[in-house]
């Protein structure tokens, strides 16, 4: 099914390659790691909220661009 806008765009929604989706999902398994097991790296203490972000803004950017 696809959902169409008022003027006739097509979403052109696509999953991620692969690379992009596991990068995502190894940025949000080591702030899983750090905020349940209190792991220490260094550069990502005290950003685990930002680190999060930037993980599903990939997923996400893989999702709506090509080639990613």
């Amino acid at each position: 099914m696809k959902l169409v806008a008022r003027g006739g765009n097509h979403m052109g929604l696509k999953a991620p390659g692969i690379l992009t989706f596991m990068l995502s999902v190894i940025l949000t398994v080591v702030v899983l790691i750090m905020k349940f097991f209190q792991a220490q790296i260094p550069g990502l203490n005290g950003h685990e909220l930002w680190v999060l972000l930037v993980a599903q803004l990939i997923l996400v950017l893989g999702c709506i661009s090509r080639g990613l």
